[in-house]
């Protein structure tokens, strides 16, 4: 339902904040609030009220006397509401009256309040909430009628249950004061109560819903109290049966409250997939169209207390008596109620004892369009795990080479450009259908068909697009263009998308996504030195294969599985001229060493340093700095490969180091990452427009069919598309994946809850008043640079008094982490096992390192971002060679990534980066190829505080974590206020000492 009255015509220009509150009658109700309530200037005394006293026009809602809301106030005034961006205003504030002109309006939606150009305040989102919450149980028919005895009147009001009885308690939770600031009664400074005021709103809504809906509909009910329940609400009767109708109403609430213990069930079984004992008639014969629809009851709260009717009829529902005493009467009047939203079920009313009901497949597939219906009405629909995960129908390409193409991986010219033929099938659930299968389905007069010993559904005009669209049939394209039809799905002149591809040759290998697995393995490069494990010999396999094409390859495998080393197979295996290989400045050493290792032959140059010269080699190393630096000169080489380690470094399509590698021309080009996506999928978009330009479409095209819909609404549909868009020039293996996972031991993942010291606990305690103020005080603009610098100082107060307060004083006997650390460093150190410490803060590793050296009596190295490269190399080299057990102490954000560090077997998490990638990556370093023992990830936190909360939020996200909290704490700048505080506050259990 949506109101007549529009915002817009609401209030005035002048308005920028819409609010709204509960009368004391239950109407919803709108005022606005602006800087000058009176239009006049600042200097004019009204206009130093940041509140707006004046709602002008009223043309269209039901005009009331001013309300009194009871609000925040001081000598000035009304406090103005966050939303208005106001300065804090000085003085106590306290409660108290102001009369308000509002408007009431009956309902609120999205359209309405749309149309207002403001910005909405708390209590108006919040109404718009509970509006949406009435019209969801009116379109599900969740209201019983009811009496009010003064007047009397009829009514409608909700009945809550189960997950609505629970939607209610959090909209109660939630419930702005803002939104019931009306004085409860004269004289008082205090506004309604929340249930009232909720309890209040709800049923005032349902009424005038439910009128609404009948009204529309024609629907006009005999005379008294059945006419006011569709017209005018007041009737005329007698107080004693006013009072008997009431009662009676009152019970049926009651009723239909303690009767939505147990709800009705339906189950729909084709006949063939019942267990012979459970075919109705053993001795009738098959019948291929029959299905089962069983009736049951079911235990609301306790899903697997389930019985069926025919138990039911027997008094054998054991199971139930918990919840009823009387489940014939609850099957047979769910029925009844069941058959008004679908038909068909009067059928079973007209058996004395109904059981279930035999069905056709036509009948079967009515029932199972009307399955949602049923399911939002509050009955249980149990349907085939078939419907429930329905295939898709798509189209499939079919490739064929035109003439012989020589064996996969063998010497041969081939290219994008290289001509293939093709035809165009149909494909269902990732499987080719044959011509006797279309013709079938030709045929079909129902959506329902059973294909390959199993039923599926076919949308009838999806299969008409697509049975039209093959009748065009094949033709010849180039490799490249079949690549591009493929990964721009849904492309608009397709009336289906691209789900399957299939054929003969390397084409059909590559687009299909199968090239890994049926690819010719190579022969590791007799200049290798050293073996290649089987999953990096098939990842070398692939990219020479890539290589042959000149197409674009990025090789993600997963942190610490051996990039390096396939990549350096690939240059060993065939030398055709010059490339350059662009990383961070803190891995130019780790590539020189990896190289010296196993490629020796290679030569190698590095281009880096104030007095750069390019020198001619096999692999030239150069920075990403540099690159930018001399992108001139390197954008003058024709390279034969350019290849980008750690490539998220040009994950932003628009800052200058991807600007800069575009420019350089290559016959290929390669990405290593572990990290293909961090944050967005503009990430991905960005590597793999590099690899081969174009192939994903403009950045545009890429947000709109894929970006949006998977990030913003987790289209599954579009990420499938998305794997097979990647799937020909992007491998990635996990550690966790079978083929790898015997290479590497285990891991475990321990959480340490440390308590707080009484003096960190002053110190959280301050940090949090201090930053709760400024947020009450601040503008909505500067809440962001608030809350990450408030985020900052509580942390260093998590992990030690001395980082915060930044005063050189001594470490030992202040910190509950510090003293969790070093009981995990004494018991590893005895045990003869080194330990890697990461830590954000690179003060913290300054104060730390010395610390632990001098209560150790063992090597102590501490790297950041200030080491130079040389001393930087010789301190990873010290480290793994040293047979002495050691501590290394890093900052996470230069020792994060590509280090080789498999001497320690423990790693400590002293701090949160509350980015999960992040913390892997680091971790990696340890746990990686060339690791030999079990690896204990040590991660520390502190308990109540805002580390242990978060800790939950990022382990209940799961896999989604990354992708939803993104990058550092940035996430937790778009919290409201009251979030920010519950998220905050100090719990009693965090102090210890």
């Amino acid at each position: 339902m949506t109101s007549p009255v529009s915002p817009a015509d609401l209030v005035p220009a002048g308005v920028r904040v819409l609010h709204g509150f509960v009368g004391r009658d239950g109407s919803i109700n709108l005022w606005g609030e602006s800087s000058f309530p009176d239009g006049g200037p600042s200097s004019t005394p009204r206009a130093a009220h940041p509140f707006a006293l004046e709602v002008s026009r009223l043309p269209v809602g039901e005009s009331r006397p001013p309300a009194t809301l009871v609000l925040p106030s001081t000598s000035a005034g009304p406090l103005p509401s966050p939303q208005l961006g106001l300065p804090p205003r000085r003085g106590t504030p306290r409660l108290r009256a102001w009369p308000v002109p509002a408007v009431t309006v009956p309902f609120l939606d999205d359209e309405v309040v749309g149309e207002f150009d403001g910005r909405l305040g708390r209590s108006a989102e919040w109404l718009l909430e509970l509006c949406e919450f009435a019209a969801d149980l009116v379109r599900r028919g969740r209201v019983l009628p009811a009496v009010h005895p003064h007047g009397p009147t009829a009514r409608w009001r909700p009945v809550l249950t189960g997950f609505d009885a629970t939607r209610r308690d959090d909209l109660l939770r939630r419930l702005p004061a803002a939104a019931r600031a009306e004085r409860a009664r004269p004289g008082d400074v205090a506004g309604l109560p929340a249930e009232d005021a909720l309890a209040a709103a709800l049923e005032c809504l349902i009424d005038g819903l439910v009128r609404t809906r009948l009204a529309e509909a024609g629907v006009s009910l005999g005379d008294g109290w059945l006419a006011a329940l569709t017209g005018e609400p007041a009737f005329t009767a007698g107080s004693g049966l006013v009072d008997e109708l009431a009662d009676r109403l009152d019970r049926w609430h009651h009723s239909a409250l303690s009767g939505a213990a147990v709800r009705l069930c339906f189950r729909l079984t084709h006949l063939r997939d019942l267990e012979p004992t459970a075919v109705l008639d053993p001795a009738a014969p098959e019948t291929p169209d029959a299905w089962q629809l069983e009736f049951l009851l079911q235990a609301v709260d306790e899903p697997s207390a389930l019985v069926t009717a025919a138990d039911i009829w027997r008094d054998s529902y054991a199971p139930l008596r918990r919840w009823t005493r009387h489940p014939q009467d609850r099957l047979l009047g769910a029925l009844g109620r069941a058959a008004r939203l679908y038909p068909d079920l009067e059928a079973a009313l007209h058996v004395p004892r109904p059981v279930d009901m035999v069905l056709d497949t036509e009948e079967a597939h009515r029932f199972l369009t009307h399955a949602a219906t049923l399911e939002e009405a509050g009955y249980g629909v149990l349907l085939p795990a078939w419907w429930r995960d329905r295939p898709g129908l798509g189209l499939g390409l079919n490739l064929r080479p035109r003439d012989t193409v020589p064996t996969v991986l063998r010497d041969q010219a081939a290219d994008l450009a290289h001509m293939v033929d093709y035809d165009w099938g149909l494909a269902l659930g990732g499987r080719m259908l044959t011509t006797e299968e279309l013709t079938d389905l030709s045929k079909a007069k129902v959506p329902l068909v059973r294909m390959r010993g199993r039923w599926v559904y076919l949308d009838a005009e999806r299969l008409d697009a697509g049975l039209r669209f093959l009748a065009r049939g094949g033709g010849t394209m180039s490799v490249g263009r079949a690549l591009s039809t493929i990964k721009l799905l849904p492309p608009e002149e397709l009336p289906l998308p691209v789900t399957v591809t299939s054929g003969e040759g390397w084409a059909a290998d590559l687009l299909s996504g199968s090239l890994e697995h049926r690819l010719e393995l190579l022969e590791v490069p007799a200049a290798f030195e050293g073996e290649l494990r089987a999953y990096q010999r098939r990842g070398f396999s692939w990219l020479a294969f890539l290589d042959r094409l000149g197409i674009g390859a990025c090789l993600a495998d997963d942190m610490g599985l051996g990039k390096t080393v396939q990549l350096l197979a690939l240059l060993l295996h065939q030398r055709s001229g010059p490339a350059l290989l662009i990383c961070p400045l803190s891995l130019l050493g780790n590539w020189q060493r990896e190289i010296a290792r196993f490629a020796p032959s290679l030569t190698v140059s590095v281009l880096h340093g104030t007095e750069r010269v390019l020198t001619p080699a096999d692999l030239i190393l150069t920075t990403y700095a540099t690159a930018v630096r001399d992108a001139d000169q390197l954008a003058e080489v024709a390279w034969d490969r350019v290849v980008l380690d750690e490539a998220q470094h040009v994950k932003n399509s628009a800052g200058s180091a991807a600007k800069a590698v575009r420019r350089f021309p290559a016959r290929m080009r390669i990405a290593l990452t572990g990290t293909p996506v961090e944050n967005r999928l503009a990430e991905l978009w960005s590597i793999l427009d590099y690899l081969n330009p174009g192939v994903l479409a403009s950045a545009h095209t890429f947000r709109a069919r894929f970006a949006v819909p998977i990030e913003r609404y987790a289209d599954e549909d579009a990420a499938g598309r998305l794997r097979q868009a990647t799937r020909p020039f992007l491998l990635r293996r996990v550690k966790s994946d079978p083929i790898v996972i015997d290479d590497l031991p285990d891991k475990q993942h321990v959480r340490h809850l440390c308590g707080l010291t009484g003096e960190q606990s002053t110190l959280y305690r301050a940090i949090l008043d201090d930053m709760t103020t400024k947020l009450d005080e601040s503008t909505q603009r500067w809440n962001k640079g608030i809350v990450l610098a408030g985020m900052t100082k509580l942390k260093q107060a998590c992990v030690h008094p001395a980082l915060l307060l930044g005063d050189n004083s001594p470490l030992p006997g202040r910190s509950g982490k510090l003293e969790r650390l070093e009981e995990i460093l004494d018991g590893a150190l005895a045990q003869g096992e080194s330990v890697l410490c990461f830590t954000q803060f690179a003060k913290f590793g300054a104060m730390l390192t010395p610390h632990l050296a001098a209560r150790f009596g063992v090597p102590v190295r501490y790297l950041h971002g200030g080491v130079a490269r040389t001393a930087r190399d010789a301190m990873v080299h010290d480290f793994q060679t040293d047979p002495r057990p050691g501590i290394f102490v890093l900052s996470l954000k230069a020792g994060g990534t590509g280090l080789n560090l498999t001497a320690a077997n423990h790693v400590v998490h002293v701090d949160r980066w509350w980015n999960p990638a992040t913390e892997e990556q680091a971790t990696d370093r340890a746990f990686r190829i060339g690791q030999q023992r079990d690896v204990t990830v040590h991660t520390l936190v502190c308990l109540g505080t805002l580390e242990e909360r978060i800790d939950r939020l990022l382990a209940d996200k799961g896999v989604l974590a990354a992708r939803v909290v993104g990058n550092g704490e940035g996430w937790l700048t778009g919290l409201s206020t009251t979030e920010l505080r519950d998220l905050l506050t100090l719990a009693p259990e965090a102090v210890v000492d």
